[in-house]
């Protein structure tokens, strides 16, 4: 069978384990059953997730003219700190961050390689833990807006780590923490304005991901330089394919491609 289409990170399913889709404008691939299956990958050519056009992608799936022009890649995304929605002040387009940046959203802990802190919208609750390919994690702050969880946010880097190590979550070099005594552990440096919004009583979600064998030295597949791949994919993790021979393939960081695949 052969499929084709452009890449945008895998849709996900909370499970025992988490069952992953790849979703083209034609077809639907339930990839957990493409597990020990032979997949062939070719780069077809761009198309930029906002204009549509076949233009370079720069960043997040978008060519450099939309990445700067449009609204959900604001500097806000990425530094939840710099929301400015609820003083009703505009970044590019004050209607839709007013939608995204004033509605509910959770600081958490999750353990992917290491304890790390985040922020998400509460409606993105478990799918940023998966695509982040953390094993458990838990809420400990529900704000009423973006800005808020973004400053807890901020104070608690001080204390804990905000990013994933890709190669020791691929390769599974993982402990496991107890996420409730991390949360009181941290109680104290929340922030005066969103100590009223702590989550006092909840326990750590555990992830279990599809994957028969994960790779020891985890090598990651550039398609655009390689035009092709083939391999036997024997796991999903995070964002991450993950082959037989430990190449990985991060089908995130490559939205906004149209790619060609073959199962056999």
């Amino acid at each position: 069978m052969t499929y084709q289409g452009v890449l945008t990170k895998m849709v996900t399913e909370f499970g025992s384990p988490i069952q992953y889709y790849l979703v083209f404008e034609n077809d639907f691939l339930n990839m957990n059953q493409l597990l020990n299956k032979q997949i062939t990958m070719q780069f077809v050519k761009y198309q930029c997730l906002n204009c549509g056009l076949d233009k370079p992608i720069f960043r997040q799936g978008f060519d450099k003219q939309c990445f700067y022009d449009t609204a959900s890649t604001g500097d806000w995304i990425m530094r939840p700190e710099l929301s400015t929605a609820h003083l009703g002040k505009e970044d590019r387009d004050l209607e839709y961050e007013k939608k995204v940046q004033l509605q509910p959203h959770i600081v958490y802990l999750a353990n992917s390689s290491n304890i790390k802190v985040g922020v998400t919208r509460k409606s993105q609750v478990p799918t940023r833990w998966i695509d982040q390919g953390a094993h458990e994690a838990i809420e400990i702050v529900e704000a009423p807006n973006r800005y808020l969880a973004g400053i807890t946010e901020v104070a608690l880097k001080d204390y804990v780590g905000d990013k994933t190590n890709w190669r020791k979550m691929l390769k599974n070099d993982i402990e496991d923490e107890n996420l409730v005594e991390w949360r009181e552990h941290l109680k104290s440096y929340i922030p005066n304005e969103a100590k009223d919004y702590f989550i006092e009583s909840n326990t750590e979600t555990n992830i279990e991901f599809p994957v028969i064998k994960y790779p020891k030295k985890p090598k990651s597949l550039n398609i655009q330089k390689e035009q092709q791949y083939s391999g036997k994919l024997v796991g999903i993790k995070g964002q991450y394919l993950i082959f037989e021979d430990e190449t990985v393939f991060n089908v995130r960081a490559n939205e906004g491609l149209v790619v060609n695949i073959a199962v056999s």
